[in-house]
């Protein structure tokens, strides 16, 4: 498993019944988690004096209650910062399980010892983005969601990267993707978080286990000669890491050859020392 053990600002206190209690920055959240089907002794005294906890509600939904946050605040990783605060369906803006591909794309853009212009697709709030851009690489940023594009250059300012090479586009990412191999251009490394269902400009339905291969054969129309790295995740309920990697090596690794990884994303748990899973993960390089 890859785990985000490096943050600072943010930690997984504890995990029982369905919920998990997390520090962020100064604050502290309980949020549901499906992955947590065990119910555990809440012995941390946090568990009953949270600064906020999202609720789910039994007709669908829910809400936060006993919200003592503020509108928005600030947490960091490494040189990294980020804009956070409370969403609709319990989300706060930040994956923090993400930081292990953030790392992963510098130790990559770093070695490959020349610049390197990559495309994150389906980027939301940027922290894939910012990684690239901080390690040096010329970043396109896409995402459908006006308010996300938004929210990532918020989070680009923040980071001192206002004036670092990014793109910011507001597009579907399959008819972004046909308009660039139609103009010619190409990417050296492609990150993509495709969503497990959503729908497109016109209507159109997307559902990651049917759309998902033929996606991946588009977007590989944009890659480079000499690609240096390829990310897919997943947090579709189900999906196994092997078979991000089983789609990276019939669609990359068979052009270009190469090597590919595939596990789950983790983020380590204070109280336990255990490990609570966080989506699925496939990578793949050149090297």
């Amino acid at each position: 498993m890859w785990r985000a053990e490096n943050w600072k600002d943010y930690e997984v206190i504890d995990t029982s019944d369905g919920e998990k209690l997390e520090r962020w920055g100064k604050f502290t959240l309980v949020r549901p988690d499906p992955q947590v089907i065990w119910n555990t002794p809440k012995k941390n005294p946090l568990w009953k004096h949270y600064d906020a906890r999202y609720a789910r509600s039994n007709s669908g939904g829910g809400k936060w209650n006993a919200n003592r946050l503020p509108e928005r605040w600030q947490v960091r990783y490494g040189t990294l910062t980020f804009n956070v605060k409370p969403m609709n369906f319990k989300h706060t803006g930040v994956f923090p399980e993400q930081a292990a591909n953030w790392d992963f794309i510098q130790k990559q853009i770093g070695k490959a010892g020349r610049p390197l212009n990559v495309l994150n697709l389906f980027a939301y709030t940027g922290g894939a983005t910012l990684a690239a851009a901080a390690a040096g690489a010329s970043v396109c940023h896409v995402d459908a969601a006006k308010g996300m594009v938004a929210w990532a250059k918020e989070n680009a300012k923040s980071s001192g990267l206002e004036s670092a090479p990014i793109r910011w586009i507001v597009d579907d990412c399959a008819k972004f993707v046909e308009r660039e191999i139609r103009r010619g251009r190409r990417y050296d490394a492609i990150i993509m978080d495709p969503p497990s269902y959503g729908r497109g400009p016109s209507g159109e339905i997307w559902k990651l286990e049917k759309d998902l291969y033929p996606f991946l054969q588009l977007v590989s129309g944009v890659l480079s000669d000499d690609p240096a790295f390829f990310i897919i995740n997943s947090y579709t309920t189900g999906l196994a890491p092997s078979v991000l990697g089983y789609l990276l090596d019939t669609i990359v690794s068979s052009k270009y050859g190469g090597h590919t990884e595939c596990d789950e994303l983790g983020l380590p748990v204070t109280d336990t020392g255990l490990t609570l899973p966080c989506g699925a993960t496939g990578r793949w390089t050149k090297d």
